[in-house]
């Protein structure tokens, strides 16, 4: 099954500038604190590190076309990357990867995390509760900027940065909330121009497939096994969704870019990068210009704790996804099962599994099918109790456009908070006849259902937590 269209170039700079901090231990870590030590510093997580202990760090791929001040790049960089101009994109994180450095020295685990993957956006950023992950991010930042404008800040840079810290903020706190509590130290942020600039300083990369391929939409064609590509086929190695002879997901990208990162960590471990000082600045100014870190990130305490990975064993490994769906409004979403996301990350990362969150009793909602679409009370009625509401009764109406949600005496906020619960934008009205404790949800034609309200389409067999390991290149699909 096809999935979302990939916004592949960043991808690839996350999984580039992973393997630069892999690489690290055989270069020095001395150089490469120097290299890193340009890059923009964010506050967003001040207070938040651990003392000592492991180290995990979110490594986020923005989807923006424009650079760490809000700037446009420059014109020849979007000719080459052919991703459209700075009006293209936005603030997903359309990569999120979770790099664990075990405090004993032990090899590091490197967890992709499926942009699409639907779950609760923490802190309901833009009023928004729920969606898919990398959506906390763009919801966090819009609300922010925002509220900056209507405070009359008119500096861009200034601007750009602090709606982008609250972006930060977000995303750090859904990944947490979504891993079942996992702490989450420090994040590296990479933005899209970084893609091009890093793969063109390692280029040539080995990969290695296992089949021979052909997308003319991507333009990938790779015959089968090992081979040495350019920086431009590396964009079609990730960026292929497609292939007449077989099915594509976001989960096989996920294994590619997987695989780029070990090619790109075991050639910087072998000085092709790290020993030419032409490739080097050439990195310096790539992680100056495009990366932010935390402003907490302490390169030496990773050094330390990085020393005995140098020989490039590590795990890479992908979280399950129970199925493949289609939103309202045609969007991918993956529908995941959240216990089995927390026991996956528990035991990759060798912690305890967390119970399951107690189910809250919140007020009961009865929904009112006034849509015109058959069935849709009954399918957002099954998903209330996971909001915290309890389920009450369905029933039909005439037809109306207008979604509202009714209230009786005292529970205006638990409207409210059930409008943002279901994306936001309706109607609230007081009803009289309600007692306290109750709403009545009447779905008008302009309700959006969501993937958890919808019927599935296409389904994909159940995926279990795959591991790689990081040991030589591996062959992918």
């Amino acid at each position: 099954m096809e999935r979302a269209n990939g916004h592949w170039a960043e991808r690839i700079g996350v999984v580039a500038l992973v393997a630069v901090l892999l690489g690290g231990a055989a270069y020095g870590w001395a150089e490469l604190r120097a290299l890193l030590s340009g890059t923009s510093a964010s506050t967003a997580l001040d207070g938040q590190a651990r003392p000592g202990g492991d180290t995990n760090i979110l490594v986020m791929g923005l989807d923006s076309r424009l650079d760490e001040r809000g700037e446009p790049l420059p014109a020849e960089l979007y000719d080459q990357l052919h991703a459209g101009d700075q009006h293209a994109g936005g603030y997903h994180t359309d990569v999120l990867m979770l790099l664990h450095v075990p405090a004993d020295g032990g090899h590091p685990t490197v967890i992709s995390i499926p942009r699409d993957d639907y779950t609760d956006l923490a802190g309901c950023p833009d009023g928004v509760c729920q969606g898919r992950i990398k959506e906390a991010y763009g919801h966090a930042f819009a609300a922010e900027s925002k509220r900056l404008a209507a405070q009359g800040v008119t500096e861009k840079a200034a601007r750009e940065q602090r709606a982008r810290d609250a972006g930060r903020a977000a995303e750090v706190a859904t990944v947490r909330q979504f891993l079942g509590g996992v702490a989450v130290d420090h994040f590296v942020e990479v933005s899209l121009v970084a893609f091009f600039q890093l793969a063109q300083v390692v280029q040539p990369i080995t990969v290695c497939l296992a089949d021979a391929t052909h997308d003319s939409f991507s333009g990938a064609d790779f015959p089968a096994g090992q081979q040495r590509i350019s920086a431009a086929q590396a964009l079609a190695f990730v960026r292929q969704r497609s292939d007449p002879r077989r099915e594509f997901t976001d989960l096989d990208r996920e294994r590619r870019q997987q695989a780029f990162l070990v090619s790109v960590a075991h050639q910087l471990k072998e000085g092709r990068v790290f020993g030419d000082p032409v490739k080097l600045g050439q990195l310096v100014s790539v992680a100056r210009e495009n990366v932010a870190v935390d402003s907490g990130l302490d390169l030496n305490a990773l050094a330390r704790q990085a020393e005995s990975f140098a020989g490039g064993d590590l795990t890479l490994a992908s979280l399950p996804v129970e199925r493949f769906e289609k939103d309202a409004r045609g969007e991918d979403v993956d529908i995941v099962d959240p216990v089995k996301i927390r026991a996956a990350a528990a035991r990759l990362l060798g912690r305890t599994v967390p119970p399951p969150p107690a189910a809250t009793a919140g007020p009961a909602v009865d929904v009112v099918n006034a849509s015109g679409r058959e069935g849709a009370a009954a399918r957002v009625l099954k998903t209330l109790p996971s909001r915290g509401y309890r389920a009450g009764r369905t029933s039909n109406a005439r037809h109306t456009h207008r979604t509202v949600v009714r209230y009786g005496r005292g529970d205006s906020a638990s409207a409210a908070k059930l409008v943002a619960a279901l994306g936001g934008g309706y109607a609230v009205s007081y009803d009289g006849a309600l007692a306290a404790g109750e709403l009545k949800l009447v779905l008008g034609a302009d309700f959006r259902e969501t993937a958890d309200q919808v019927d599935p389409v296409p389904v994909a067999p159940e995926s279990p937590a795959d591991e790689l390991s990081g040991g030589g290149v591996p062959c992918v699909r």
